[in-house]
């Protein structure tokens, strides 16, 4: 299983490349891998059915399982378990997922700039579907759960300059990640109430379980909202037809085979334990059922071939949920056989839609006539994927839908007349489903009076192949169904044993099941014939809302309270922000410490050593000194003080370590704001600060004391003894470091400081996106020899108000193109007067020595002071001096890496870390140490999370540089160009001299 999950996520990855190389011919390679994890489920599936049989006696994790130790304190696990129902899910998300990727090859145009991303997202989501239905673990399905919703966006919105596109994406994001959300709160209530997350225990204890009452009641009920908004049941079907702006492959694939399937597949993984609790029927049964009717009432109104079919699988959902969800042995049977069927025909009949808009140019059934002359191949396989889903003899469908009717004629006589209004409601939908089928072949394939035959070119079998398949498949388990059944029957086999036993069989003698099938047919043809009048009777009572615009009311609703809130908090003025947070931090905290009374201590020690005061007051004249500046310049200067006041205290304070990442911070952010600074006006006020000037004075002295209040009380409350006095045997044993802070951000936590250099990685991200326009300033800029000539002809011609300085700027120019030391070009490409020769005399002393020691930083790190972080400011600094000595042309020669690159490596380097250690028989981020042996240098320890603070020394590096271009030679640049453009503008609008009025 983790094999198959690993394989569709790893080609995902690389499918873009490989898109680059093959165009769309990938779409083949691609196709083969679900067909490959087909292949293994089919070779493989007689192990679930036997092991599932091992679950009924007892043993809930009978099933194969493969199991990982992800959070233990957290109770989290990376848990897979091939079970029936999964495997069952899987013939769908492997064999569709292989057919629909193979189709693509054909539906996509050869030089289609976008299908790179696409190929690797619809690969990605069979992985995210596989992960879903194999997880054993609520918080992992969860996981799988909202990447297919965010994977289905994508998806969706494949057209993005398609304004209804995005939308329709973004409704479907937004219903899904709504339920999804609701579901995770079940999944927690659910979690904690067991005392584990492991799906197949939970399932094996539900009997206990329903012991608690209402707690289990709302757990399962919010588990079912997740359900229900996924496979688009009312009041969510909305977003389902508005999702057929995307692609046909993308329909064909999650909204008939895959991504709807998680909510049946949610109800029917629930329903073996949970389907008698209280909200379970109402919901299940209740929404089913109304939806399966909307559905198909809907469908009938429509025009576009492709919303036929969308409306006519939001019918199909609810109708399964309803029967996968009456929790009997039957239904399950019933149920899971549809399942397939629906699968099946569905997305034959997606396909062939896409076929038909390829070849003709449109889906509109008003403008397709004669196409079963055209193409009568594709007519066969449409007319079997359609007579498959109205419940037609020998097909799948019909033996599916036998078995629906068998187990609500049972269930009819079982419980009276809810049982009775619940069959009379299917046989109702069933009518439905005929007509709208009949609608959907005779719109598109039909002869239509007055309709010209349409142009359509030929389909070639490689186009056809994949529906054709799906279409065989319909035929060969309709007229043999006992392959079906014994695949599904180890599931039903979990439900109660029925006083009745079914099968799935294509005929099962003169019954009442064959009675109502023969009541639908004959309904449904009538309903066809009698399309013009039912049109008009829809056309009468389309006042009723529909939810789609339900919807868009909602939204625009909270668009409206959004801007009111929006105009009365965000009002644009720093100083009300900082109010309004400042005194939330004050009130919040101090009202828990009065209320809990906490306790202060009983004596004071204002400070330890002299030094310590010392280091106090110069923290506190540069804040004063803050407050006091009138200049941006003095304001950030002085808030460096207190930072570098901050570093002296923790060296004094013996923590070398942090001292050491303060000062390098702290010398970054200066130049960084420094650099900033030059596109804002030097004056720190526009306007005069006199206003509420007391009041702020006091918001600010009660913060500061509030703090100070906060931090006795912490310290006076103190109990237990410290966790840090474990943290030097646990660094040393388990980390192999002496250095307890590098230890614990690279080994202990390393969770916190993956997840904190990935913030480094958006920050860097977000500034980039704020300054550059185009690309990331990653692109090198000209040589150096072409910009010092350009600099020659633009920078050194600066009009001369003398001839001594005439003479200074020749001289100048000479030096300037010395070809000396070229690793230092500054000399060829800074103007004279901005160059700084001693500047440039300390960059040749300090930048190699200064690198050195960055990485001497990092690989001492874990023993010594030091560390990736540090290690990665020092050599930040080392660039922002060859940026400061030579400019934006010296920071390109000394960094011809992108920043980009640098981030991407960085994160990936800490995140093999992670992955590996699992493939090892390890722990997510779990630390090996290697001892060995050098001559001549003696015994050495390796400990392997010094892999992980290479990718932190490359993340903080590629974020300096991403700051340095960004704040440093964009800016220049633009400054460069402003410069030339009003030099330009004086030449032309300047008088002519004596020499050219005399030469005219």
């Amino acid at each position: 299983m983790l094999i198959v999950l690993t394989l569709l996520f790893a080609v995902a990855f690389v499918a873009p490349l490989i898109f680059r190389k093959l165009g769309r011919s990938t779409f083949y390679i691609l196709a083969a891998v679900p067909a490959a994890g087909f292949i293994w489920l089919i070779a493989t599936f007689g192990s679930y059915t036997n092991a599932n049989q091992k679950a009924l006696d007892g043993a809930p994790n009978a099933p194969p399982s493969e199991v990982f130790a992800w959070v233990p304190g957290l109770q989290l696990e990376l848990a897979f378990r091939m079970d029936t129902l999964a495997a069952v899910l899987c013939i769908l998300i492997l064999g569709v997922g292989a057919l629909v990727l193979f189709y693509c090859a054909r539906y996509f145009k050869a030089d289609d700039p976008d299908i790179g991303p696409f190929g690797a997202q619809l690969l990605a989501f069979t992985g995210a579907m596989f992960g879903l239905v194999t997880a054993d673990d609520l918080i992992l399905m969860y996981i799988f759960w909202e990447l297919t919703s965010v994977l289905s966006y994508l998806l969706i919105g494949y057209a993005r300059h398609r304004l209804s596109a995005r939308r329709s994406a973004l409704q479907a994001l937004i219903v899904t990640t709504f339920g999804g959300l609701a579901m995770l709160v079940g999944i927690l209530m659910i979690g904690q109430t067991a005392g584990t997350y492991r799906i197949s225990e939970i399932l094996a204890e539900a009997s206990s379980l329903m012991a608690y009452g209402q707690i289990i009641d709302i757990a399962i009920l919010l588990m079912l909202v997740g359900a229900i908004s996924k496979s688009a049941l009312v009041p969510f079907h909305f977003w389902l037809p508005a999702a057929m702006a995307a692609p046909t492959p993308v329909s064909a694939y999650l909204h008939a085979a895959a991504m709807v399937k998680a909510g049946i597949y949610l109800v029917a993984l629930l329903a073996p334990g949970f389907s008698s609790t209280d909200y379970w029927h109402p919901v299940v049964l209740g929404l089913g059922l109304l939806t399966m009717l909307v559905g198909g009432w809907q469908a009938l109104r429509q025009h576009d071939l492709k919303l036929i079919l969308a409306y006519g699988t939001v019918s199909q959902l609810g109708f399964l949920t309803l029967v996968v969800g009456l929790g009997s042995q039957e239904a399950a049977l019933a149920g899971l056989g549809l399942l397939l069927a629906h699968g099946f025909f569905k997305a034959t009949l997606f396909l062939v839609v896409g076929i038909i808009d390829h070849q003709s140019g449109t889906r509109d059934i008003r403008e397709l006539s004669h196409l079963y002359r055209k193409a009568p191949k594709l007519f066969v396989v449409a007319l079997i994927g359609a007579a498959s889903m109205a419940g037609l003899p020998p097909l799948l469908g019909f033996v599916a839908k036998e078995s629906v009717y068998e187990a609500f004629i049972h269930r009819e006589e079982a419980s009276g007349w809810v049982g009775g209004l619940l069959l009379a409601g299917i046989v109702v939908g069933s009518i439905l489903t005929f007509a709208y089928s009949a609608r959907f072949i005779w719109g598109g394939f039909a002869a239509k009076p007055g309709l010209a035959a349409i142009e359509f070119k030929p389909v070639p079998w490689a186009f056809l192949a994949a529906p054709a398949i799906l279409a065989v498949a319909t035929v060969l388990f309709g007229l043999w169904p006992v392959p079906v059944e014994n695949a599904v029957e180890p599931y039903a086999g979990l439900f109660p044993l029925d006083t009745v036993v079914t099968h799935l069989a294509l005929w099962h003698g003169l019954t009442p099941a064959l009675g109502l099938t023969a009541i639908t047919l004959a309904a449904g043809v009538a309903l066809f014939l009698l399309r013009t009048p039912v049109a008009a009777f829809q056309a009468k009572i389309h006042f009723i809302p529909e939810a789609d615009r339900i919807y868009r009311g909602i939204i625009g609703v909270l668009d409206e309270v959004a801007i009111w809130v929006t105009g009365r908090t965000q009002r644009g003025s720093l100083v009300f922000y900082l109010c309004v947070i400042l005194i939330v931090a004050i009130v919040t905290p101090l009202s828990a410490v009065v209320l809990m009374d906490a306790p202060l201590p009983e004596s004071l020690v204002w400070f330890d050593t002299p030094a310590q005061a010392i280091a106090g007051l110069i923290v506190v004249a540069g804040a004063l000194g803050a407050i006091r500046a009138n200049k941006r310049f003095m304001a950030v200067l002085m808030v460096s003080v207190t930072g570098y006041g901050l570093a002296f205290i923790f060296a004094i304070q013996g923590a070398p370590d942090l001292a050491l990442t303060q000062m390098l911070v702290e010398t970054i952010s200066l130049v960084a704001i420094v650099l900033a600074l030059r596109s804002l006006p030097a004056r720190l006020w526009l306007r005069t600060p006199g206003r509420f000037k007391l009041l702020r004075a006091v918001i600010g002295a009660a913060f500061g004391l509030t703090m100070i209040v906060i931090a006795m009380t912490a310290m006076a409350a103190r109990t237990a003894d410290p966790v840090s006095l474990a943290l030097p045997k646990l660094a040393y044993e388990d980390g192999g470091g002496r250095n307890i802070v590098n230890v614990i951000l690279v080994d202990i936590r390393a969770w916190d400081t993956f997840g904190e250099i990935s913030v480094l990685a958006l920050a860097a991200t977000g500034v980039a996106s704020l300054i550059f326009i185009r690309g990331r300033g990653d692109q090198r800029p000209p040589s150096v020899d072409a910009v010092a000539s350009g600099s020659v002809g633009r920078g050194y011609e600066m009009v001369a108000h003398s001839d001594r300085e005439a003479a200074a700027l020749a001289t100048a120019r000479k030096f300037a193109v010395v070809p000396r030391d070229a690793w230092l070009v500054a000399g060829r490409t800074l103007a004279p007067e901005r160059r700084s020769i001693i500047f440039e005399v300390i960059t040749r002393l300090l930048f190699h020595s200064v690198m050195i020691f960055s990485v001497y930083l990092l690989l001492a790190g874990h023993n010594l002071p030091g560390g990736g972080f540090a290690g990665g400011l020092l050599a930040g600094i080392a660039l922002t001096i060859r940026y400061l000595a030579g400019g934006r042309v010296e920071l390109a020669e000394a960094t011809p890496v992108s920043a980009g690159l640098l981030l991407g490596v960085g994160l990936a380097a800490a995140a093999l870390t992670a992955v590996v250690p699992l493939f090892l028989g390890g722990q997510v981020f779990q630390s090996a140490i290697i001892e060995f042996s050098l001559p001549v240098f003696g015994d050495h320890k390796f400990v392997t999370s010094t892999i992980f603070d290479i990718g932190v020394y490359l993340v903080v590096v590629g974020l300096v540089l991403d700051v340095l271009r960004s704040f440093g030679s964009e800016i220049d640049e633009r400054t460069e160009e402003r410069t030339s453009r009003g030099r330009k503008a004086s030449e032309l609008h300047a008088p002519a001299t004596i020499e050219e009025e005399v030469s005219k």
